[in-house]
């Protein structure tokens, strides 16, 4: 089974109206109160807003929703120790990256002893999708692990694979990117990428199929397979793209971004909780989309 697209994250949710209490850091920004507003109105979400209450007054007023009923979190210098708390002491199931920068929110998500680490490697898991093609996929990490190590890597894909099962894709296909689909001394990571393979082979992440070194081309076109007599159970139909490092994932997601026609929306994973990771940039609807994909995974 393939993963979902958002329209069926979106009637998942609306089915549900589980009304998940989702705490945003730096939640002085118009299209996070927007994006709230609409998933507590559809009874997804209790907003929870963490920054300074007359920032967050404001800018409510400004794009016209009233917020007297959600809660307020204000005092904390990092807004994003006020959300972390909340998730912390069981008020709060979600968080959200707001208007704030990721620094900033990571020093609170890390912190030794107020944080929420688990010990995994937290990396940022963006769902795709491509209308057009009828494409639905994950790419990690495209938003915090630079230089990933085999062992980041392996980590990476477990969680992703992980988070994939939960998108109803119960065996998920898996391609370990690189240039080329040759493992070569020349790119370390091409032979990172057997390895993978290889402990895929033997089970090492439950129920799915690792296959790379692959191009995207390969990993994306069942044409560009067939025209390069590539085989494999994971050509042309990877479900999960599991990048070297953060410039190769960063720059691929956001070509596709905005350049073609797409839906997409980005969780961070490795934390005691999904939290909703994409950049202050993005509008309403990539922050709702983003919303739903985090709780289907929240579960």
């Amino acid at each position: 089974m393939s993963l979902p697209g958002f329209d069926e994250l979106f009637r998942t949710a609306d089915e549900k109206r589980s009304q998940v209490p989702v705490a945003a850091a730096g939640g002085a920004d118009p299209t996070v109160i927007e994006a709230l507003a609409i998933a507590a109105e559809r009874g997804w979400v209790r907003p929870v807003l963490s920054g300074p209450r007359d920032e967050i007054d404001q800018v409510a007023a400004s794009v016209g929703q009233d917020i007297s009923k959600w809660t307020v979190i204000s005092g904390d210098e990092n807004p994003a120790v006020g959300a972390v708390r909340e998730i912390r002491e069981g008020r709060a199931r979600i968080l959200m990256k707001g208007q704030i920068s990721t620094p900033d929110l990571m020093k609170a998500v890390l912190d030794k002893t107020a944080g929420l680490r688990t010990g995994r490697v937290i990396g940022q898991v963006v769902l795709m999708e491509i209308p057009r093609d009828g494409r639905r996929f994950l790419m990690t990490d495209t938003g915090v692990t630079t230089a990933p190590t085999l062992e980041q890597k392996q980590d990476l894909l477990r969680s992703s694979t992980t988070i994939a099962r939960s998108l109803g894709c119960a065996s998920p296909r898996v391609a370990v990117m690189s240039a080329t689909e040759k493992p070569t001394p020349a790119l370390p990571d091409t032979q990172e990428a057997v390895e993978l393979a290889r402990l895929g082979g033997a089970g090492e992440f439950g129920d799915c199929v690792v296959e790379g070194p692959l191009s995207f081309d390969l990993a994306y076109s069942t044409t560009a397979a067939s025209r390069k007599k590539v085989g494999g159970e994971v050509t042309g139909g990877a479900d999960v793209l599991l990048f070297p490092d953060l410039l190769s994932a960063n720059l691929t997601v956001k070509g596709i971004m905005y350049t073609a026609d797409c839906r997409f929306g980005g969780i961070l994973c490795g934390a005691a909780c999904p939290i909703v990771f994409m950049s202050r940039a993005d509008d309403v609807e990539t922050r709702l989309r983003s919303l739903a994909y985090a709780l289907t995974i929240a579960g």
